[in-house]
């Protein structure tokens, strides 16, 4: 006994235990910036094999007896009627299992995105999360303004703040709308805006074929003809026009970003009590047949192209048909969705940061915090809506983009799971420090301090002296100040001029080939 408490005590081996210490340290902190998550935490199943046996059964009598429209689109009926479908006039009947057989013949289960920047490549799928900002808000929120529409130098001013933020993983896509240039030529911008301010992966337009094709050739100017039909550098979002419909606009984005072997994300949208039935059950059946269908579609169009089981599910008040967000209901139907697309074998979407609140509140922050959580226990492999989300998606908030990246930073933190290594493990501290002390001042401590929890940019935990002090600011105003910084700090990754250029000379010559248009 006294022999181990002797060489317990040998300053020698607290150094050597301290140095392996450091190099694990070093190790986890160069983990920290990784291009998207390793989950290392189980899912939550909330449904037995009967319940999801149920579901899917659902779904397949959705799709053999009430059908699927594909409407003005003769290419997709003809695709569907030569697979063995049954067509009535733009309604498609589906036989039993042919959506599945198709899916499992070809849909990869998890794909790899790559990014500008070659050490910023994301995998979708499988146990991997990629985290991405939030989408197609009209106006935008700070502290300073209020609300306004949009602008591109907000657009801007957020794929910035996304290149910055080393907890989110991807650059996203329609982060706020420019409404200050014409609605058929703003793509052009945020499409060029994504490649040149970051160099994370981005995602495409979808509000019209020629513009995913746009998108396409612009990708293609910077990656290369033969590199862009060979690997997928565009994910996108395509919406079913739910109840039960696909309409003519996002399937002909579906075709063009499937022939050109890029990423689509087949996401009804749904409003349950709207656009579904008011039940969990009734409303995951609904999008499990929408998406059976619109991701057969895709390989329809080219057998192994990338593709995301998308959901975008949330209840309504009953009093005035609002959207609401962060309740029971649509929670219940992430889990229950995320169960069954691993079930189909293809990466799974579904939000995000999501509340109905006008402003960065306590409702914002309850909303947000019960979908985060919900999305991360899920299992999802494409977060979108992380960060900025703001009444119900009609705007994008500057401090709410900076108060959700400091959740998906703990997202990231938790998902890394249980460290079990001898760092981990933590028995020189027990045996160094012993009954009755403090482990405040042992070497262990001191060579975790940095990273032993995860330190949040805008909480405030100290006195209320010193709160009061520094000016009694709440979280709001601290993320004011943060996103301001950042964006006075930001610096450009590296682009090549050759190729800046290149997408400029398209970009002009493209616009000038059409007249402007706000439709």
């Amino acid at each position: 006994m006294a022999e181990e408490l002797k060489e317990t005590n040998n300053p020698r081996r607290r150094r050597s235990g301290g140095r392996s210490v450091r190099q694990e340290i070093r190790k986890s902190k160069s983990e920290v910036s990784a291009p998207y998550i390793k989950r290392n935490v189980p899912v939550y199943n909330i449904l037995d094999e009967e319940g999801l046996e149920l579901i899917e059964k659902n779904a397949d009598t959705i799709l053999e007896e009430i059908g699927i429209e594909f409407r003005g689109d003769e290419e997709a009926l003809q695709l569907w009627k030569e697979a063995g479908a049954e067509l009535s006039g733009e309604r498609v009947r589906f036989p039993k299992n042919l959506c599945r057989s198709i899916i499992r013949k070809s849909a990869p289960r998890e794909y790899t995105q790559h990014a500008r920047n070659p050490q910023k490549n994301v995998v979708i799928g499988g146990n991997n999360t990629v985290l991405v900002p939030g989408y197609g808000s009209p106006f935008i929120r700070n502290l300073d303004e209020g609300r306004r529409y949009g602008t591109l130098k907000d657009f801007q001013n957020f794929v910035k703040l996304t290149y910055l933020s080393s907890s989110l993983h991807h650059s996203g896509g329609t982060l706020c709308e420019p409404v200050d240039l014409p609605v058929n030529k703003r793509h052009f911008d945020m499409v060029y805006s994504h490649i040149k301010y970051s160099d994370k992966p981005f995602m495409g337009s979808v509000t019209a074929p020629e513009r995913a094709q746009d998108t396409v050739d612009m990708a293609k100017v910077v990656f290369g003809d033969d590199f862009v039909e060979n690997h997928c550098v565009i994910t996108s979002l395509i919406n079913a026009n739910s109840p039960m419909v696909f309409d003519s606009m996002m399937l002909g984005a579906a075709k063009v970003y499937a022939r050109h072997n890029q990423a689509c994300i087949i996401s009804p949208f749904i409003l349950s009590g709207a656009m579904s039935p008011v039940t969990v059950a009734g409303t995951s059946a609904q999008i499990l047949a929408e998406v059976l269908a619109g991701v057969a579609f895709t390989q329809l169009i080219r057998p192994g192209a990338p593709v995301i089981f998308g959901t975008f599910a949330s209840s309504i008040s009953m009093k005035t048909g609002a959207p609401t967000f962060g309740s029971p209901e649509p929670a219940l139907v992430t889990l229950v969705t995320a169960e069954l697309a691993r079930r189909l074998g293809i990466p799974y979407r579904s939000g995000g940061g999501l509340c109905s609140s006008k402003i960065s509140d306590a409702q914002a922050a309850y909303e947000s915090a019960n979908t985060l959580q919900t999305a991360m226990l899920a299992g999802v492999n494409f977060m979108l809506h992380t960060a900025g989300w703001l009444e119900g998606g009609l705007a994008m908030g500057y401090e709410k983009f900076i108060l959700d990246a400091d959740q998906a930073g703990m997202i990231q933190k938790f998902l890394a799971g249980i460290d079990l290594s001898e760092n981990g493990q933590a028995m020189e501290a027990l045996r160094e420090v012993g009954p009755g002390q403090h482990f405040l001042g042992c070497s262990h401590t001191q060579a975790n301090f940095e990273s032993a929890f995860y330190m949040s940019k805008v909480s405030d935990n100290n006195s209320y002296e010193q709160w009061k002090e520094e000016g009694s600011q709440d979280a709001t105003q601290r993320a004011n100040k943060i996103w301001k910084k950042m964006l006075e700090e930001y610096e450009m990754p590296a682009f090549d001029p050759a190729k800046d250029e290149a997408l400029k000379e398209f970009i002009e010559k493209r616009k000038a080939s059409f007249p402007d248009s706000n439709i």
